[in-house]
């Protein structure tokens, strides 16, 4: 890196970790928009907790077990001066926006196990999923560890690629969360007798979320590339026709629901990432349309057919949208289909399987433990009293 190369590689991976950052506010805004009023304040105090316990467990482990590196220098090595770090800081920044995405996988799980999980047994699963369960798969993925996307590149002819997260964010968690809602159960009225769907809190809110995501996912996507050379507006456009893809066809099958359509633009970001650096932008358009539709269909089926209480539904939304992303790679990302080539349709499908599959069995590891360690759930009083009054003691308008 000449200096000047290496100042602008800095400064573009800030602004998108500083993107992705701000996608947070939008993980809590959508949670607080569609929890019931009286779990509000928990939605917030949730999402900014688990990002800061999140991001001290990828500094302590997390990253070194993904890439292999420790921080455990002075701040000169740190900053270029030492063998494996980048100058001026850049091997920091890069952290700082690696950090983002993996503290999004606790965020996703804690849209679907909302209002009736323990605040401080979440937040330990939190970190041990960002410091022992991501950077695991994230390695393989992003570093070609343990010799697996070796191993695919010589059998099928092209590594699994995942080049902003499909699989390694979204899946990962929309999986884990499955798991996760799983084990700790569905709300008190849920179901049952007298069960019955509870409404949203807040449109107002929740579309905040969306625009706060959707506004966040430019960073997501784009710097990915992870220096200015790499940058590409072949990515960013495909990101916006993704969105724009899922946004019709989730308004268009959601009968004109609001939670669908914004939604429906996040379904489409979720499904584009993997390839966003390689479809056609029509490729892009049907990717994110396929993605609201999966959405849709697979919020009604888990909410109703399966009676399994994902709130936000993020398993439909991250959890089978990642996974037809990962999947999409391999098909719309073919030069045959108008993209860029260089994927293997057996690598997507069977990096994308395998990843997820991995996610489950781990979440359900974790909640298992935590359930039986210290107990995950609130009790039934708890939960009709609203977890705000129950763990923080105080209500979203404390004057009233």
């Amino acid at each position: 890196m000449t200096e000047s190369n290496a100042g602008l590689d800095v400064f573009f991976v800030l602004v998108g970790a500083i993107l992705v950052f701000a996608m947070h506010g939008g993980f809590a805004f959508l949670e607080l928009g569609t929890v019931r009023k009286k779990n509000q304040v928990n939605a917030l105090v949730k999402i900014l907790v688990d990002f800061a316990f999140s991001t001290l467990a990828y500094f302590v482990i997390g990253y070194t077990i993904a890439y292999g590196v420790t921080f455990f220098h002075d701040a000169a090595t740190l900053s270029g001066g030492g063998e494996g770090f980048a100058p001026q800081g850049f091997s920091l920044v890069k952290f700082f926006f690696l950090a983002t995405f993996a503290a999004a996988v606790p965020a996703i799980v804690s849209g679907g196990v909302a209002e009736r999980a323990k605040f401080w047994p979440q937040v330990i699963a939190a970190a041990v999923i960002v410091g022992l369960i991501y950077p695991f798969s994230e390695g393989i993925v992003w570093n070609a560890n343990y010799g697996i996307q070796a191993l695919l590149e010589s059998t099928f002819g092209a590594r699994f690629h995942d080049f902003a997260g499909s699989i390694q964010v979204h899946a990962l968690g929309g999986w884990i969360a499955l798991a996760a809602v799983l084990r700790i159960g569905s709300r008190v009225g849920r179901y049952g007798p007298n069960g019955r769907p509870f409404a949203p809190s807040s449109i107002p809110w929740l579309a905040l979320g969306t625009w706060l995501l959707a506004i966040g996912w430019f960073g997501f996507n784009v710097m990915s590339a992870q220096s200015v050379a790499g940058a590409s507006g072949l990515v960013a456009l495909n990101s916006l026709m993704a969105m724009v893809g899922g946004i019709i066809a989730a308004v268009i099958i959601g009968r004109n629901d609001p939670g669908f359509a914004h939604n429906g633009a996040l379904a489409g970001l979720v499904a584009v990432c993997a390839g966003s650096d390689l479809y056609h932008p029509l490729g892009a358009l049907v990717v994110g349309g396929v993605a609201g539709v999966i959405f849709v269909k697979g919020f009604h089926w888990t909410q109703e057919k399966l009676k399994v209480d994902d709130v936000l539904g993020v398993w439909p939304l991250h959890g089978l949208c990642g996974l037809w992303g990962g999947i999409a790679a391999g098909i719309f990302g073919l030069q045959a289909l108008g993209g860029m080539g260089g994927v293997s349709f057996l690598s997507q499908l069977i990096g994308s399987v395998a990843i997820s599959a991995y996610a489950f069995g781990a979440g359900y590891v974790v909640y298992a433990l935590t359930s039986r360690a210290m107990g995950i759930r609130l009790t039934d009083e708890q939960q009709r009293r609203g977890a705000d009054l129950s763990i923080h003691s105080i209500g979203s308008e404390p004057e009233y």
